[in-house]
């Protein structure tokens, strides 16, 4: 039984005889008398546990979407129904549904229902999702008040709900410029782009600035005027994209702008670069497959492509969240060479943190820029690089020294890496899906996939 304020108002309101009769016997007599209204309340009320309750709710969504939670309420009891709804969702679920804004309070989780026997009404609960995953509803409360309003009675009711957050891929704004560079590389725009390992286009009269390497000798004999090969990047290659779930991707990080990607994980970074790559590279008639690792295979796509690719990313990548332990590089790499025999592009999303990589990355590299290309892609910390600029007092001057000094280690990390034969991109979070974007349309130009 869970007493409402109208019982408090209604025992508070005992003070007048109590005053006008000061007695034991008075107080008794009215503590009774309001046990005894809010007994029959109760004993009025609609049983909670005659209502019938079911739960829609959309099967998947993506982040950062407005949806909300549907219940369907059926009073299968004689009495009226006035009752209090309870619909419980994760606080990373909720939105006030009037200003659209978080609230920490829950407010519009609460609806009011007044329902005659043997009908039914529906109550929505907007939702707006800010985590991804698989998010599950709590247990429905009810408490039915009786006709008095003094008391109610409460029961939580299990009605299970599910709703599957998909990555927001917020970076699909930058696929329409980044389709019309391939477009332009594929032949049919005016650009053709002429490089060792691409598929030979056509043959046209030579011009100055033309790699005297693309003369075609024999087409020159026969016409009598320099001949020079056009190219078109190859296609059908082979693109393998590793998300590393390990510790490093759990740090949280600040995009510099206080952009989208402010205050996320470095893994949220990390999604959006592996979608638009996928996206990119399907487009260009790559064959793509994304790994998430750590200690064990987190999740993988292969095979699929088209139309099918990013529905089949987003589901998997869903459910995918860091790892607190340390990255397994050895079977990081044997993952990828039991997959991909033959030359590809490998893309490792990972963490630039000296530590991490002079231990974990350093070591192995060498097995995979020996046959693949290799890119390893980073996000790089805003908040880093805010540090860096501070020159207001002595604290902001050692914070500056101590950014400066992290970047020449990271900086120096990737030099080595590159070195050992591997592309480095680092970037802030919203800037990192389209610059490694960028970096794979570059070395699809230039022949070396």
């Amino acid at each position: 039984m869970a007493l409402t304020r109208r019982a408090v108002w209604v025992a508070a309101a005992g003070l007048v005889p109590v005053l006008l009769l000061p007695s034991v016997g008075t107080v008794v007599t009215w503590a009774a008398l309001v046990a005894v209204l809010c007994a029959l309340d109760v004993a009025l009320a609609a049983s909670p546990r005659q209502i019938a309750v079911r739960r829609r709710v959309p099967a998947s969504v993506r982040l950062g979407t407005t949806t909300s939670s549907e219940l369907v309420l059926t009073n299968r009891s004689r009495r009226r129904l006035r009752a209090l709804v309870r619909d419980a969702w994760p606080p990373s679920m909720l939105v006030d549904a009037a200003t659209g804004l978080r609230r920490t309070a829950a407010a519009s989780t609460r609806h009011t229902v007044d329902l005659p026997a043997g009908e039914s009404a529906r109550v929505r609960t907007p939702l707006l999702p800010t985590r991804r995953g698989d998010r599950h509803a709590g247990e429905v409360t009810l408490r039915s008040f009786g006709p008095l309003g003094l008391a109610a009675r409460q029961a939580s009711l299990p009605v299970p709900g599910r709703v599957r957050v998909l990555p927001e891929f917020a970076a699909r704004r930058h696929l329409p410029s980044r389709l019309a560079r391939l477009r332009e590389m594929d032949g049919r725009a005016a650009v053709q782009v002429r490089g060792e390992g691409t598929e030979f286009d056509s043959l046209r009269e030579y011009v100055d600035g033309d790699d005297v390497r693309s003369i075609d000798w024999r087409a020159t004999a026969r016409r009598g005027d320099v001949v020079v090969r056009t190219w078109r990047p190859e296609r059908d290659r082979r693109v393998v994209v590793v998300l590393d779930t390990g510790r490093t991707s759990a740090a949280r990080i600040e995009a510099s702008d206080g952009g989208a990607s402010a205050g996320g994980t470095r893994i949220e970074a990390s999604i959006e670069a592996v979608l638009l790559l996928a996206a990119l590279a399907d487009r260009a008639g790559d064959r793509v497959q994304v790994l998430a690792y750590d200690r064990t295979l987190r999740g993988r796509v292969a095979g699929a492509s088209g139309p099918r690719l990013l529905p089949a990313l987003a589901e998997t990548l869903s459910g995918v969240e860091p790892a607190l332990l340390e990255t397994d590089w050895h079977g990081l790499v044997g993952q990828v060479r039991s997959r991909v025999s033959q030359r590809a592009l490998v893309v490792l999303l990972t963490s630039l943190d000296p530590s991490a990589v002079e231990s974990g990355l350093l070591p192995v590299i060498d097995q995979l820029t020996a046959t693949h290309q290799v890119v390893v892609a980073a996000v790089a910390d805003g908040e880093v690089a805010a540090l860096r600029a501070g020159r207001d007092g002595v604290a902001e001057v050692y914070d500056a020294a101590a950014a400066a000094r992290g970047e020449l280690e990271r900086a120096a990390v990737a030099a080595v890496l590159r070195q050992r034969g591997a592309e480095v991109v680092e970037a802030l979070p919203d800037d990192l899906a389209p610059q490694l974007a960028d970096s794979y349309l570059a070395l699809k130009a230039a022949g070396r996939l």
